[in-house]
């Protein structure tokens, strides 16, 4: 399990804000921060127990307490990037498996009380994201994209 921990923190979540934080002075395309992000995505799900719904199967660990607020806040990459681009089901061409798993597994997420309590509003999120959209952000975290490092 520390391994998928240290995975989210390593590749998912700067590959979640390479992609936020894009521009078009950004030394990447958009395509190329949504292609690491979607590519970094399904890894961590690949390794995750096939029947779930949580990544070790039924129980809810901290693997999945480490990437359920920012799965939850995918809405986000919508709102400032033009999506994502996760395959609905049935759309998932030779990655469906992958796709439906990953579903399952946020619709958990999504479903449990814990999370969803300990979230704020989406208007809430909105100035403090817009920040990073534009890559105007001075957090620890933007700064350390910006010099393409990882999470400080």
């Amino acid at each position: 399990m520390k391994v998928w921990v240290d995975y989210v923190t390593t590749r998912i979540l700067p590959a979640y804000h390479r992609f936020l934080q894009h521009t078009e002075k950004s030394p990447y395309t958009l395509e190329k921060a949504r292609s690491e992000l979607l590519n970094a995505l399904k890894t961590w799900i690949s390794a995750a127990d096939p029947e779930g719904p949580y990544f070790t199967g039924k129980d809810f660990t901290f693997g999945d307490v480490c990437l359920a607020p920012w799965a939850l806040r995918m809405w986000v990459l919508d709102h400032f990037k033009g999506g994502l681009g996760i395959p609905t089901p049935g759309q998932g061409g030779e990655d469906e498996q992958v796709w439906n798993r990953w579903h399952k597994w946020t619709e958990a997420i999504q479903s449990r009380k814990s999370v969803t309590e300990t979230m704020s509003d989406q208007t809430h999120y909105l100035p403090i994201y817009q920040r990073y959209a534009e890559d105007r952000a001075q957090s620890e975290m933007a700064k350390a994209i910006r010099e393409g490092r990882g999470v400080p």
